[in-house]
């Protein structure tokens, strides 16, 4: 079983799950990154868990990349992966 350490919160009254991947998903195709992505959203919903999932990682130099919503980026564009890290207050399991 698989575990993602993730931040359940609300960005601008909407309910965001941020998933910490690991880098090598940069590596992967969009439809790989989807995926993977609507994978770890079924897992959310079956822990209970309301909003859309985000992948976060950090590229080879260190900065954060992102897969979500076109309407998230602005967000993300905008904050640190050592910011969100700090906001981790789960763990989410998926088999």
């Amino acid at each position: 079983m698989e575990q993602f350490e993730i931040a359940h919160l609300k960005i601008q009254g909407v309910d965001v799950i941020i998933a910490f991947v690991d880098s090598r998903i940069e590596r992967a195709s969009a439809q790989q990154q989807h995926a993977t992505q609507a994978h770890l959203q079924a897992c959310a919903r079956s822990a209970g868990l309301a909003g859309n999932v985000v992948l976060v990682w950090h590229d080879g130099a260190e900065r954060m990349k992102f897969f979500a919503p076109q309407q998230q980026h602005p967000f993300f564009r905008s904050v640190s992966y050592n910011y969100l890290y700090q906001l981790v207050n789960r763990t989410l399991s998926c088999g």
